[in-house]
């Protein structure tokens, strides 16, 4: 999945704000079209209508098999009639076929519009039976609606992780469905500028082609690269990306590699707080390209979920409040903030263990409306500053943090993850060392957070000496987070000291 392009441009379907005769030169990828440029991308038969004889924009199709060909009829006057419309409409007209060049909507809402601007006869002539008479309004009819009804837009963002490798590059077949990545290599990551959002819109579509019937997607590569090396400046840069395109999208998907996708939906919760629309990430184990990959079906959950909640979705049967950053992956919908990996190599690989699932995929989405994130009322306020002076400091009975940590705030660390035992236990005599360290650091200004080494349960340190006594120092703790996200709190809680470490801002805690 390669090509020669910016890592700013974009690769667009059906894309609203293009001028129709903006000019554009089209690649043919597996049956489809694609823009190599931020003009639009053709969609397939099935998401628009089929217009005039003439391709607007671009290079006329030539008789090659790589070309895509429709047969239409024309009526009296000479103005073209797509058979798949003639289908739609229930109309019999068969006669006086001719092949013509293909001409894609950019968007079924230009359409409406002409047609009730009151030029029905000479840009899309109907029969009058399709009509249900001169007195029946367009809308009522069934088979028009398919083609009438806007989509809601979608920004996919790519950063990398196994669904885009190249599997050839990257994996080794050991027999039939049996692969794995090359050793020392992590897999194939070819550099952003060599990636053509063109190119990637492509490949997802003639892979997923199911993608069009929900949203009319756009593709912009932000970065291309093992997700071990994304952190903080690659959060601020998603983050900004996200509130710059905030107002143009209905919901954004986000392609990202599964071992630090919690860290970055984390940090895009709270750094983002407010933002009132789905961001949902999601990734693979196997590449998009390889037979048995996992890839597909969490692209087509992914933007079943994102576009949920939108009103101009047409697959959407039941209101939906989905307004979070969330991760769907396995068949689940999750609360980012609140994931966790749970397993290296299985499709279900991420759960939520502190927090019920916001929904479950399987044939019916199962959505869990109660445990929604209630935004409504948040003023929407980005802050875009993290400090990554920060660590995780786990307990281990026997381990003098004197020893093993030393000063750390003389070093230069600002905060720490304390991981307790339990519900916010430690050992407590003092040539354990642990209290007497932390008094210490906290007297030099180390801001410290209690947490436990449990996966699940609530905290209660008060209930034990030592908890109480770290309390009383003014280390702070709250309901449970994950560790993921109590690392990305205490960075951002650093740069806004407005902020309490223990209080909620995006459903974290």
């Amino acid at each position: 999945m390669g090509g020669l392009g910016t890592p700013s441009s974009r690769g667009r379907l059906g894309h609203r704000g293009a001028s129709p005769s903006s000019s554009s030169t089209a690649t043919q990828r597996g049956g489809l079209a694609c823009s190599s440029s931020r003009g639009p991308v053709p969609s397939p038969k099935d998401r628009g209508v089929l217009l005039s004889a003439r391709a607007k924009g671009g290079k006329k199709s030539s008789s090659s098999s790589s070309s895509k060909k429709s047969v239409e009829s024309r009526n009296g006057n000479g103005n073209p009639l797509s058979a798949e419309f003639l289908q739609a409409t229930g109309s019999s007209a068969t006669s006086n076929l001719e092949v013509h060049d293909v001409e894609f909507l950019q968007d079924a809402q230009e359409l409406e519009m002409e047609i009730l601007g009151g030029e029905v006869e000479s840009t899309l002539p109907l029969p009058p039976t399709a009509l249900g008479g001169p007195d029946q309004h367009i809308s009522s009819v069934p088979q028009l609606q398919h083609y009438l009804k806007p989509l809601p837009r979608v920004l996919l963002l790519h950063t990398g992780g196994t669904l885009g490798m190249d599997p050839n590059q990257s994996y080794i077949e050991e027999g039939p469905g049996n692969v794995h990545l090359k050793e020392g290599t992590g897999g194939n990551y070819p550099a952003s500028d060599n990636l053509q959002p063109g190119e990637v819109l492509s490949d997802l579509l003639t892979a997923v082609p199911e993608l069009t019937n929900f949203a009319h997607l756009d593709v912009e590569i932000v970065f291309n690269m093992d997700s071990c090396r994304l952190g903080p400046k690659q959060w601020i840069q998603l983050a900004k990306l996200l509130d710059r395109e905030r107002r143009n999208y209905d919901a954004f998907l986000i392609v990202h590699g599964t071992d630090t996708m919690s860290f970055t939906a984390a940090a895009l919760s709270l750094m983002l707080k407010g933002f009132k629309k789905p961001i949902v990430l999601t990734g693979s184990q196997l590449p998009l390209a390889m037979p048995r990959s996992d890839a597909r079906q969490n692209l087509i959950d992914s933007i079943t979920c994102a576009t949920a909640a939108c009103l101009t979705n047409p697959l959407s049967r039941y209101p939906v409040h989905f307004e979070e950053v969330a991760i769907c992956f396995g068949g689940k919908l999750m609360r980012g903030n609140r994931t966790r990996k749970v397993h290296s190599s299985v499709y279900r690989a991420f759960d939520s263990p502190m927090y019920p699932n916001l929904a479950e995929l399987g044939v019916e989405v199962d959505w869990n409306h109660s445990n929604l994130l209630e935004a409504g009322a948040d003023v929407y306020q980005p802050r875009f500053k993290l400090n990554t002076n920060v660590i995780r400091v786990p307990i281990c009975p026997g381990v003098d943090p004197r020893k093993a940590y030393g000063d750390l705030h003389g070093r230069g660390v600002r905060g720490i993850v304390l991981e307790a035992f339990g519900v916010g236990n430690m050992p407590d005599n003092n040539s354990h060392g642990w209290l007497p360290w932390l008094k210490q650091q906290r007297k030099k200004g180390l801001l410290v957070y209690l947490c436990s080494q449990c996966s699940a349960g609530n905290l209660h340190p008060e209930l034990y000496r030592s908890g109480s006594v770290a309390l009383n120092m003014g280390i702070e703790s709250g309901r449970q987070m994950t560790p993921e996200c109590a690392v990305i709190k205490m960075m951002f809680c650093l740069e806004y000291p407005d902020i309490p470490l223990s209080q909620p801002i995006a459903g974290e805690l």
